[in-house]
Protein backbone atom coordinates (compact mmCIF):
# COMPACT_ATOMS: atom_id res chain seq x y z
CA UNK A 1 0.00 0.00 0.00
CA UNK A 2 1.16 3.50 -0.80
CA UNK A 3 -0.37 6.72 0.50
CA UNK A 4 0.50 10.40 0.53
CA UNK A 5 2.18 11.53 3.75
CA UNK A 6 3.21 15.17 3.38
CA UNK A 7 4.28 17.93 1.03
CA UNK A 8 7.05 20.45 1.76
CA UNK A 9 7.28 24.23 1.44
CA UNK A 10 10.54 25.96 2.41
CA UNK A 11 9.84 29.22 4.28
CA UNK A 12 11.89 32.25 5.31
CA UNK A 13 9.90 33.34 8.36
CA UNK A 14 8.62 30.25 10.13
CA UNK A 15 6.43 32.02 12.69
CA UNK A 16 4.81 34.21 10.03
CA UNK A 17 4.07 31.12 7.92
CA UNK A 18 2.62 29.17 10.86
CA UNK A 19 0.39 32.14 11.69
CA UNK A 20 -0.75 32.46 8.05
CA UNK A 21 -1.69 28.77 7.73
CA UNK A 22 -3.53 28.86 11.03
CA UNK A 23 -5.49 32.01 10.15
CA UNK A 24 -6.12 31.30 6.46
CA UNK A 25 -6.74 27.54 6.54
CA UNK A 26 -7.16 26.51 10.20
CA UNK A 27 -4.10 24.25 10.01
CA UNK A 28 -2.53 23.22 13.31
CA UNK A 29 0.95 22.00 14.23
CA UNK A 30 0.89 18.21 14.54
CA UNK A 31 4.62 17.58 15.03
CA UNK A 32 7.96 19.35 15.02
CA UNK A 33 11.64 18.56 14.56
CA UNK A 34 14.69 20.73 15.16
CA UNK A 35 18.28 19.86 14.22
CA UNK A 36 20.63 19.50 17.18
CA UNK A 37 22.72 22.39 15.87
CA UNK A 38 19.57 24.49 15.30
CA UNK A 39 20.40 24.86 11.59
CA UNK A 40 16.90 23.89 10.51
CA UNK A 41 13.41 23.27 11.83
CA UNK A 42 10.58 21.21 10.41
CA UNK A 43 6.99 21.99 11.34
CA UNK A 44 4.21 19.67 10.16
CA UNK A 45 0.73 21.15 9.85
CA UNK A 46 -2.50 19.17 9.66
CA UNK A 47 -6.17 19.85 8.95
CA UNK A 48 -7.62 17.72 11.81
CA UNK A 49 -9.57 15.73 9.19
CA UNK A 50 -7.08 13.84 7.02
CA UNK A 51 -3.64 12.42 7.74
CA UNK A 52 -2.01 14.53 5.01
CA UNK A 53 0.46 17.10 6.35
CA UNK A 54 2.13 20.23 5.06
CA UNK A 55 5.77 20.33 6.10
CA UNK A 56 7.28 23.79 6.56
CA UNK A 57 11.08 23.75 6.42
CA UNK A 58 13.01 26.66 7.88
CA UNK A 59 16.77 26.92 7.24
CA UNK A 60 18.64 29.17 9.69
CA UNK A 61 21.18 30.44 7.17
CA UNK A 62 18.72 31.14 4.35
CA UNK A 63 18.15 34.88 3.88
CA UNK A 64 17.02 35.28 0.26
CA UNK A 65 13.54 34.38 -1.04
CA UNK A 66 13.11 31.00 -2.70
CA UNK A 67 12.84 30.85 -6.49
CA UNK A 68 9.39 29.39 -7.11
CA UNK A 69 9.71 29.44 -10.88
CA UNK A 70 6.42 30.24 -12.54
CA UNK A 71 4.31 28.90 -9.63
CA UNK A 72 2.94 26.12 -11.80
CA UNK A 73 2.61 23.87 -8.74
CA UNK A 74 0.18 24.33 -5.88
CA UNK A 75 -1.68 22.69 -3.04
CA UNK A 76 -5.46 22.42 -3.22
CA UNK A 77 -8.01 22.46 -0.42
CA UNK A 78 -11.62 21.39 -0.81
CA UNK A 79 -14.16 22.99 1.51
CA UNK A 80 -17.87 22.95 2.25
CA UNK A 81 -17.45 26.54 3.50
CA UNK A 82 -16.26 28.01 0.21
CA UNK A 83 -18.04 31.39 0.51
CA UNK A 84 -16.86 31.90 4.10
CA UNK A 85 -13.24 31.15 3.17
CA UNK A 86 -13.47 33.39 0.10
CA UNK A 87 -14.67 36.27 2.27
CA UNK A 88 -11.94 35.64 4.85
CA UNK A 89 -9.20 35.42 2.21
CA UNK A 90 -10.45 38.57 0.50
CA UNK A 91 -10.26 40.39 3.86
CA UNK A 92 -6.74 38.99 4.39
CA UNK A 93 -5.73 40.27 0.94
CA UNK A 94 -4.18 36.93 -0.05
CA UNK A 95 -6.30 36.07 -3.12
CA UNK A 96 -4.04 36.16 -6.20
CA UNK A 97 -6.27 34.64 -8.88
CA UNK A 98 -9.95 33.87 -9.30
CA UNK A 99 -11.59 31.73 -11.96
CA UNK A 100 -15.35 32.22 -11.53
CA UNK A 101 -16.05 30.06 -14.59
CA UNK A 102 -14.39 27.07 -12.87
CA UNK A 103 -15.65 28.16 -9.44
CA UNK A 104 -12.18 28.24 -7.84
CA UNK A 105 -9.66 30.77 -6.59
CA UNK A 106 -6.04 30.80 -5.40
CA UNK A 107 -4.42 32.38 -2.38
CA UNK A 108 -0.73 32.92 -1.77
CA UNK A 109 1.23 32.40 1.43
CA UNK A 110 3.98 34.72 2.78
CA UNK A 111 6.62 33.01 0.60
CA UNK A 112 4.58 33.12 -2.61
CA UNK A 113 3.32 29.53 -2.72
CA UNK A 114 -0.11 29.19 -4.37
CA UNK A 115 -3.00 27.36 -2.72
CA UNK A 116 -6.16 26.50 -4.66
CA UNK A 117 -9.54 26.70 -2.96
CA UNK A 118 -12.17 24.35 -4.37
CA UNK A 119 -15.82 24.11 -3.31
CA UNK A 120 -16.93 20.68 -2.13
CA UNK A 121 -19.03 18.97 -4.79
Amino acid sequence: MLKFAHFNFNVLDLEKSIEFYKEALNLEIVREFEAEDHSFRLIYLGDQTTQFQLELTWLRDRKEPYNLGECEFHLAFETDQYEEYHKKHKEMGCIVFENPQMGIYFITDPDGYWIEMVPQK
